[in-house]
C-alpha cells in the first residue's frame, strides 16, 4: 500500500498554540510591544517565525538577526511547553492505527527541528516517522509546498497519494498546492477561516484510518 498521512505539528499533533502565545507576549514585552489575541490569530498562527518577527518589528528580519530572535523566542517556547506536551485528543490512537495498517507516515512542520525534537521526543514519535521534516529542511516555508512535496518524495509516494492533516489558512494552502487531499484540523481556525478543505476534524476521536483509505483518490470526502 503506498500511500502516506503528513501531519504538521502545532497545532495538528499537539495544541500549541497558546504556549506560542505566551512565548511571544514575553519575547515581544522585553522590547515593550504588546500584540493582541486578535492580531496574534491573524498574523502568528500557522506563520514564519520570520514574517511573525517582520510584521511585528515593521520592518524585514532575517539572515543572522533572524537565527539569533528565533532561537530567543523558541528557547522560550521550550522552557514552557516541556513539561505540558499532550496530544490532541485520539491522536495517537489513530496513529498507531495507521501504523498498524503499514501506512507510512511524516511530520512536516514549519517549527525549528528543536521544537519537534521536544514534542516528537516526548510522544515517541520519532521511531514510527518514515520522514520528519523542519523549517531547516527547506528554503520556502508554506504556504510553499516544498517542505509537503520533498515529504512525498522522500516517501517515494505520489503526491495525490498523500493525506495532509493540517490547521491552519498556509499550512493547508501548501498541502493543496501539493497536489494532496488535505484534513483541516479545528484546532485553531475555524472551517470559515481557511482554504476549502477535503474533510474537517475537531479531534481525532473517532476517525477510523479505513474511513481516509476508501476515500483517498477522490475529489472530496
Amino acid at each position: 500500500m503506498n500511500k502516506a498521512i503528513l501531519f504538521d505539528m502545532d497545532g495538528v499533533i499537539c495544541h500549541t498554540n497558546p504556549f506560542h502565545s505566551l512565548a511571544f507576549k514575553q519575547f515581544f514585552s522585553k522590547r515593550n510591544l504588546f500584540p493582541t489575541e486578535e492580531e496574534f490569530s491573524l498574523h502568528m498562527y500557522g506563520k514564519s517565525n520570520s514574517y511573525i518577527m517582520s510584521h511585528f518589528f515593521g520592518r524585514k528580519i532575517q539572515g543572522e538577526e533572524l537565527l539569533e530572535l528565533e532561537e530567543e523566542k523558541e528557547s522560550l517556547f521550550r522552557e514552557i511547553y516541556q513539561y505540558q506536551v499532550e496530544p490532541i485528543a485520539g491522536f495517537m490512537d489513530f496513529f498507531l492505527k495507521l501504523k498498524n495498517k503499514g501506512l507510512k507516515t511524516a511530520v512536516a512542520t514549519s517549527a525549528p527541528l528543536a521544537n519537534l525534537e521536544l514534542i516528537a521526543g516526548k510522544l515517541n514519535l520519532f521511531p514510527h516517522f518514515e520522514s520528519a521534516m523542519a523549517s531547516e529542511h527547506v528554503t520556502k516555508h508554506k504556504p510553499d509546498p516544498e517542505v509537503y512535496l520533498k515529504s512525498a518524495e522522500k516517501l517515494n509516494v505520489h503526491p495525490a497519494d498523500c493525506i495532509v492533516f493540517e490547521d491552519s489558512f498556509s499550512g493547508a494552502t501548501a498541502g493543496l498546492n501539493a497536489g494532496m487531499k488535505v484534513v483541516a484540523v479545528l484546532s485553531s481556525h475555524s472551517k470559515e477561516e481557511l482554504p476549502v478543505c477535503h474533510y474537517y476534524i475537531e479531534n481525532y476521536e473517532g476517525l477510523e484510518p479505513e474511513f481516509l483509505l476508501e476515500h483517498l483518490g477522490e475529489e472530496s470526502f
